[in-house]
């Protein structure tokens, strides 16, 4: 079978001009992809050529801050409710219909508030080794084990210097972050040096650490609850030396229509190492949202 085609364009939404790839048949319903640090949309590109097979149109934006896409200066510029704005103006600029949201790493966390602040949009949500946010607030508050496993959002904190050490040697850290606790083979070569190339675009390590930098810094607006009320898919690398276990059942809790797939052999890096049960997960969660589909289009519509 013939990879699909990947379309390149540049889609303005919130004030930013992303760079978003494109595949599949144009009419197909849109699967809308948020890929983690520090990837981009090649984070994502081991699961296109099945949901393109299963009649999905794939959207994936290089989020701001990411290879080409818009580098706005600041920290609040990055500030979680800000990143969820562009995918907003990005869903009701392109289509009319709810789409099928997946997110893994700071992908996740976009799409989970997204799918809480405005389920309108969103018909089924699809998050990859990413803790609700709430969650996330509150281990980083009272689980030590997670503090720990956390350090390196803390070191992005600091001024310059997490640019210097992540730069140096070509960008050794964020190589070994990827290859190091992952099975062999996962990341190829040429995947490793796309990564490089679009780490180098002009202010691009920046933007992309002050994410986290406004994670720290700037509150999330006040929402009336937490709680997702989309169907909810939870897939988990088990292995994850970054996002303890433990958090993945807390956040399932907080959907009204929730499922979590623990992946025991597999890390963070789930999508790579994976890929075929990853699939396999995402393609039968969606499924089941077909034959309902204008009565739940309907339901989301009205909440």
């Amino acid at each position: 079978m013939l990879e699909p085609r990947l379309e390149h364009h540049r889609i303005e939404t919130n004030g930013v001009s992303l760079n978003v790839v494109q595949a599949g048949k144009r009419d197909g319903r849109v699967a809308l992809l948020l890929h983690g640090f520090p990837e981009g949309w090649m984070g994502w590109r081991k699961q296109i050529d099945a949901l393109v097979a299963a009649g999905y149109r794939v959207w994936i934006p290089d989020q701001r801050g990411y290879s080409t896409s818009d580098k706005p200066p600041g920290i609040a510029a990055y500030a979680l409710d800000v990143l969820v704005e562009d995918i907003r103006g990005f869903i009701e600029g392109a289509t009319r219909e709810p789409v099928y949201l997946l997110g893994h790493d700071w992908g996740g966390a976009v799409a989970w508030r997204l799918a809480n602040c405005h389920p309108h949009l969103v018909e089924r949500l699809v998050v990859v080794n990413c803790a609700h946010y709430a969650v996330m607030e509150q281990q980083l508050r009272s689980n030590f084990r997670q503090l720990l496993r956390s350090w390196y959002m803390f070191f992005y904190q600091l001024p310059r210097l997490p640019e210097y050490v992540l730069a140096r040697r070509d960008y050794r850290a964020f190589v070994k972050s990827l290859c190091s606790r992952i099975r062999p083979g996962s990341f190829t070569e040429q995947d490793i040096e796309t990564y490089r190339q679009a780490w180098k675009q002009p202010g691009t390590l920046t933007a992309m650490l002050n994410w986290y930098r406004a994670m720290m810094r700037v509150p999330l607006k006040a929402v009336e609850t937490p709680r997702i009320k989309v169907p909810t898919l939870l897939i988990w690398g088990a292995k994850d030396p970054y996002l303890g276990r433990e958090m993945a059942q807390p956040s399932i809790d907080l959907c009204d229509n929730g499922h979590l797939v623990f992946v025991e052999e597999a890390g963070h890096w789930v999508l790579h190492e994976e890929p075929r049960r990853v699939n396999e997960l995402v393609l039968e969660f969606l499924s089941k949202s077909l034959t309902a589909q204008p009565d739940a289009q309907k339901r989301q519509r009205a909440s």
